[in-house]
């Protein structure tokens, strides 16, 4: 039993919720049961720590410690220092998230990228997508996706997936194309950059009635649903 937080095993957990730290040592830190099951479903586990309320298993340690460990007021039943996934080959069907600020957004358009068959995401100068809030947001979803990150240029130039932009007007064309594809979403206050904007072959808008536009992550999970359904009529 681990009782102090002050104890050098927490104090070097802890470190995992900086970005500088997780990038250095090639792991994460996730809280709470759920993300917990999520990660050991998916064999990348190397220490879970425990309250011992709802598991048995791992290292037993303070009320004190875990909110030490995981920067939360009202500790979790759990926590656990994982493996970050390494990104694999880049598929056929990929959503490419550009500039995108707020952690819900990148944990919300994540858990959806899973729903709707994108399982391929890349990222381009967005929120840290193993930062607290993001993996809250993905409910664990982010453990089942191939996560790159690049910029646009390098995408182009190196894949040949039909760039499918979100505009906030109709125009253009708007057939969806058989995959290799990629979905490309902006930032949630300027959009798509111009690069991006240039290098698109489909322009997708969702008509609204009442509002000039939806939020990124609203507006990615139509978009996402309806690749997959035109992908599935094809």
């Amino acid at each position: 039993m681990i009782d102090s937080p002050q104890n050098s095993r927490i104090k070097e957990a802890a470190k995992l919720r900086q970005k500088k730290y997780r990038r250095k040592q090639g792991r994460l830190l996730v809280s709470g049961v759920h993300l917990v099951e999520e990660a050991e479903r998916h064999g990348l586990i190397r220490t879970v720590f425990t309250l011992g309320r709802n598991r048995t298993d791992g290292v037993a340690i303070s009320e004190a410690a875990m909110k030490r460990l995981t920067g939360m007021a009202s500790p979790p039943d759990a926590a656990a220092v994982v493996k970050m996934p390494s990104p694999g080959r880049i598929g056929n069907r990929v959503l490419f998230l550009e500039h995108i600020q707020d952690p819900g957004n990148v944990g919300t358009l994540l858990r959806s990228a899973l729903a709707f068959g994108f399982r391929d995401v890349v990222l381009d100068s967005c929120a840290d997508p193993f930062s607290d809030k993001v993996l809250r947001a993905t409910q664990g979803s982010i453990f089942a996706l191939n996560l790159h990150e690049t910029t646009v240029a390098d995408f182009v130039a190196n894949h040949p997936h039909t760039l499918i932009a979100a505009t906030p007007r109709p125009e253009g064309t708007s057939t969806i194309p058989s995959e290799p594809l990629a979905l490309i979403l902006g930032n949630e206050g300027s959009g798509l950059s111009s690069l991006a904007a240039e290098q698109s072959d489909i322009r997708l808008h969702i008509p609204t009635e009442g509002v000039e536009s939806l939020n990124v992550a609203v507006a990615g999970g139509i978009l996402m649903f309806r690749v997959r359904e035109a992908l599935c009529e094809g």
